[in-house]
């Protein structure tokens, strides 16, 4: 293949799932001989900035550190970028760039436009007032990428339009640094003799409902919790943790850079979110040699089905029930762990990164 210029467009490297996903998509397509770019409508310091930091061969763009990435003005100093330098392939992530970069096409006719959507559903899929807009924008893409077969079905329900092509890739994780990381000495994490481990690695947002594991804590009893990300509901989940009087037994780790070590250390892998698009949390969580345990939702419902173990959504009771079974019941933790790292192999990252190259390429060519 032809080497490609690519530019992928995101709010900002803010540790996320599709924050991550640009990442270390990017770096896998330098490897492929390609060059990359990456545009942020917000600049951060994080760990993923950092991680990009150390490779020279990536560019990375800001409209700013105090820009509103809501402000219709993004538009311009988008489209400023896109006259600046030549693409052959623009790719959006989440709201708004997909809005801001589909009016920002005018300023760059000869790029190939793609769009990732990320979650199952979004307040715009619902809202009358948005739907002729959202159809205005998807029209503007070459092609959108859902990243699971019930993202790929939702789109289609919410755009109506078969003329608005729509391609299945799959998330993927680099299961390689997942198997081989090394874990921690529980001591570290003030686990004491005949106490067990549990984790959540997502960001407090609503979404992620951590609310309901830390309710589930108080019926497991010689265990402690884990809970890694930042967010607007950290402080809301501390205060929940003080009422019930876990506070010696539930740490907020903040943002990590070392999440395969955190999660090779711990017994059990949690997500209890409302929802998800396809989590890459869930998919490093079934490659860690744990076993994983996630509410039964759009997103994570299709991805862990007979491999880790569902529980209804807010169920706090049922999902404390299938931990503590999984800590005293040896061969059901090990077979769930057998099924769940046999499920993590569809998920791979350079299987992911091959199949978007391909679009890019089979677009490119078309023009």
């Amino acid at each position: 293949m032809k080497p490609l210029k690519i530019l992928q467009v995101i709010n900002s490297l803010l540790p996320g799932g599709a924050e991550k996903l640009v990442v270390e998509t990017s770096l896998k397509f330098i490897e492929e001989g390609h060059q990359v770019s990456i545009l942020l409508l917000k600049s951060y310091d994080t760990p993923l900035s950092r991680q990009l930091e150390k490779n020279k061969q990536i560019s990375i763009f800001s409209l700013g550190s105090d820009t509103n990435m809501y402000h219709p003005s993004c538009v311009f100093k988008i489209a400023k970028h896109l006259k600046r330098y030549e693409y052959d392939v623009i790719h959006a992530h989440l709201f708004p760039p997909f809005y801001w970069v589909a009016l920002s096409k005018y300023a760059s006719k000869k790029s190939v436009f793609i769009h990732t959507e990320h979650n199952t559903d979004n307040r715009r899929m619902s809202s009358a007032f948005y739907k002729p807009i959202e159809r205005f924008m998807y029209k503007k893409y070459d092609c959108h990428i859902a990243i699971s077969e019930t993202v790929l079905e939702n789109m289609k329900r919410h755009i109506s339009s078969k003329k608005v092509p729509i391609e299945l890739i799959f998330n993927g994780v680099n299961l390689a640094a997942i198997s081989n990381a090394e874990p921690y000495e529980k001591k570290d994490f003030g686990v004491g003799k005949g106490e067990r481990l549990i984790i959540q690695i997502s960001a407090f947002r609503p979404q992620k409902n951590q609310g309901t594991l830390i309710r589930a804590m108080k019926l497991i009893p010689d265990a402690k919790l884990l809970l890694v990300g930042e967010g607007q509901e950290r402080q809301k989940c501390e205060n929940l943790v003080a009422s019930l009087g876990l506070t010696d037994r539930i740490s907020f780790l903040g943002i990590r850079d070392d999440v395969p070590r955190l999660l090779k250390t711990s017994d059990v892998v949690v997500l209890s979110s409302h929802y998800e698009g396809l989590s890459l949390s869930s998919v490093e969580g079934m490659a860690s040699g744990r076993p994983f345990v996630a509410s039964d939702v759009p997103g994570l419902t299709e991805v862990v089905e007979n491999a880790g173990i569902l529980f209804e959504k807010n169920d706090d009771h049922q999902l404390a029930d299938i931990i503590k079974r999984l800590l005293k019941d040896e061969s059901f933790y090990n077979t769930t762990v057998k099924n769940c790292i046999e499920r993590s192999r569809k998920y791979d990252l350079d299987t992911m990164a091959k199949s978007y190259l391909g679009l890019y390429g089979k677009y490119r060519d078309s023009r």
